[in-house]
């Protein structure tokens, strides 16, 4: 098995692509310690490896983060072999009959508006999904909409995978997605990262 490694835009985050499927179409999950990986066996190896901080599983590949103060030097190898080991084990990424989809879920649905501002929210949707998501992911994270708020044109989003705690994470937000959107969406006048 090979597994190829890409760098991303977060220094202590590593996008890992192992040539199989990770989460499909049942993610992307983003599991902030060991409790939350319970549902996970490949996520609960990856939290065994010290130094390792957060794992975000998406369709065909896989973030981890380690803290600032561990060397990929060390982490990156036995943070292969995990993988390596779960995927030859031949392990379900997810255990049957968890559903619980961590950190992808919207605050708020197209159904939660109406009017003129259902229309407003679903292209943001659309553009998010085709265009913004498929970005973030070659750098190994994820975009979720978390609300519009029609009354001040604000679009809020959370980052997550490689894209949470990237040190240009708000750069991404305000130059990239803020302007695209509002040169497609008029009526955004700004994206602010979801608390």
């Amino acid at each position: 098995m090979f597994i190829q490694t890409e760098p991303t835009p977060n220094p202590d985050t590593i996008k890992f692509l192992p040539g199989e499927t990770v989460a499909g179409t049942a993610g992307p999950f983003d599991f902030a310690n060991e409790t939350e990986a319970g549902s996970s066996p490949l996520a609960q190896a990856l939290f065994e490896v010290s130094g390792v901080t957060g794992v975000f599983l998406g369709a065909d590949f896989l973030s981890v983060s380690k803290d600032e103060k561990s060397d990929w030097k060390h982490v990156r190898p036995m943070v292969l072999a995990a993988i390596m080991d779960h995927y030859v084990a031949g392990l379900p990424v997810i255990n049957d009959g968890s559903t619980t989809n961590y950190g992808g879920e919207s605050e708020t649905s197209l159904e939660d508006y109406e009017g003129e501002t259902k229309e407003i929210v679903g292209e943001i949707l659309e553009l998010i999904e085709t265009r913004v998501r498929p970005a973030v992911a070659q750098d190994g994270g994820d975009i979720t909409f978390q609300k519009f708020d029609p009354e001040h044109g604000i679009v809020h989003l959370t980052m997550r995978g490689a894209c949470a705690g990237c040190p240009s994470s708000t750069m991404t937000l305000k130059q990239g997605i803020e302007n695209m959107l509002k040169a497609y969406v008029p009526e955004v006048t700004a994206v602010e990262a979801a608390i």
